[in-house]
């Protein structure tokens, strides 16, 4: 028996790997073992590949997992396959699984350094998987696995599905900005695969840096949404650079209510409140600044209890702007916050007369907050 599968082995070996000549590509594969690759970003730049071979279940329902897939390590009887080094299962069809990762990830809590690995699974009756990461990633099924070779073994746990799946598969899914779950499915079977990419916004902000020394910084633009990114995500120092880059680097640099604003926001997140404040000071006094956005810090500043800056601040954007809308309702909102509630309906009757046509969300709000003011009440 031993011999006639060693015979099997050896000729289907053979006739598919000839060395002598290049084969054709354009050729279907035999039966239904389609070459399949699926590819998934972490974040903006660290990306998983798998390429596998996927087979279908064709009607052995009931058959594939501990039958055509035996479980455990098997004696493949062909190449370095042999009682004493089993081999696992190949992870699909034909050649052997290929996973490639751009940058280290923890897979289920163990590292896998950046790479491309040959992908075997060591399937297991009763219990845990264990997923096989070997630096051999061109041989042809597993017949050549040797432990030697093995990057990472860890395990993971399958689950049964209630529906079968036909065609052999895997699917990124749960995706989010440092981890994704990549997930086997066949027939009845489904493996989830925890994936977590290793100090995150350390690599956008590697890959940031090496980006802005390219043709994308030279924009201010792009400045301004690096030092965003990097504020929120706790990198001050650079934050804080980038945007001053934005506002005084030579040729590219502007001073727009932009760039200062910007610099004020990741100054305020870097604890520097005082610096924060004069500079949008600076920012909304400019000619041009967008009326909304000058209307939306006058908020921020009545939330934060400045309410007399606040109200400056809609002194300067009506006069900027020759009272269009939203300048008289935010004159409104400034002198209710600071307790003049009769010059607070002046402005508000001014805002209502002035609401753009087509706007049926902020008439209805106005009259009440008229009626608030009548009253006495605070409408911020």
């Amino acid at each position: 028996m031993m011999k006639q599968k060693l015979i099997y082995a050896l000729i289907a070996f053979v006739c598919l790997c000839s060395p002598s000549y290049a084969q054709l590509k354009s050729l279907p594969p035999s039966g239904a073992n389609q070459k399949s690759e699926i590819k998934q970003y972490i974040g903006g730049v660290a990306w998983v590949k798998v390429s596998y071979g996927s087979p279908d279940v064709a009607g052995r329902e009931g058959a594939i997992w501990g039958q055509l897939v035996p479980y455990g390590m098997n004696n493949l009887g062909f190449g370095a396959s042999s009682d004493n080094n089993p081999s696992p299962w190949r992870a699909g069809a034909n050649e052997n699984t290929v996973f490639e990762t751009s940058h280290d990830l923890q897979v289920n809590g163990k590292v896998l350094p950046a790479g491309r690995y040959g992908f075997f699974i060591e399937t297991v009756e009763n219990g845990d998987w264990n997923l096989i990461f070997s630096k051999e990633a061109d041989a042809w099924g597993s017949f050549f696995y040797t432990p030697e070779d093995v990057i990472l073994k860890v395990g993971a746990t399958p689950a049964d599905l209630d529906e079968s799946i036909e065609f052999f598969s895997y699917e990124f899914t749960t995706r989010q900005n440092d981890q994704t779950t990549l997930v086997m499915k066949w027939e009845k079977k489904m493996l989830p695969i925890e994936l977590v990419l290793k100090d995150a916004n350390q690599v956008t902000l590697d890959a940031l840096k090496s980006e802005l020394k390219d043709s994308p910084g030279f924009t201010y633009t792009n400045w301004v949404s690096a030092a965003n990114w990097a504020s929120s995500a706790g990198f001050h120092e650079e934050a804080i650079l980038w945007a001053e880059n934005a506002i005084s680097l030579p040729f590219i640099g502007q001073k727009n209510f932009t760039t200062l604003s910007t610099k004020s926001s990741v100054l305020l997140n870097a604890g520097k409140s005082e610096e924060s404040m004069k500079l949008m000071e600076e920012a909304v006094a400019l000619p041009g600044a967008p009326v909304f956005q000058v209307h939306a810090y006058g908020r921020q500043l009545i939330a934060a209890g400045e309410k007399q800056k606040a109200l400056e601040v809609f002194q300067l954007n009506h006069k900027n702007n020759a009272g269009v809308w939203p300048t008289n309702y935010g004159l409104a909102r400034g002198y209710s916050a600071v307790g003049d509630y009769k010059k607070a309906i002046k402005y508000l009757e001014e805002a209502l007369k002035k609401v753009p046509p087509g706007d049926t969300l902020n008439p209805p709000i106005m009259k009440e907050n008229i009626e608030k003011l009548k009253k006495g009440q605070d409408i911020n």
